[in-house]
């Protein structure tokens, strides 16, 4: 009995330290995300700027 009760509390605790980690894991990626989305906009505005520039009558509509 003794040793089932160790190992439900050290499943626990692993648990815990799981959950953590993906909590970690989310907010890196939310924050990757978001500056991949800047990252995109800008380009999007680039290229909006080089087609002006070049006098480029054609427009693409971007859809995500």
């Amino acid at each position: 009995m003794r040793f089932l009760r160790e190992k439900i509390s050290a499943l626990e605790t692993e648990r815990e330290s799981l959950l953590m980690e993906i909590e970690q894991l989310k907010k890196v990626a939310e924050s990757r995300a978001s500056s991949l989305e800047v990252e995109i906009k800008q380009l999007r505005e680039d290229i909006q700027a080089l087609r002006e520039l070049l006098g480029v009558n054609e427009e693409v509509k971007w859809s995500l």
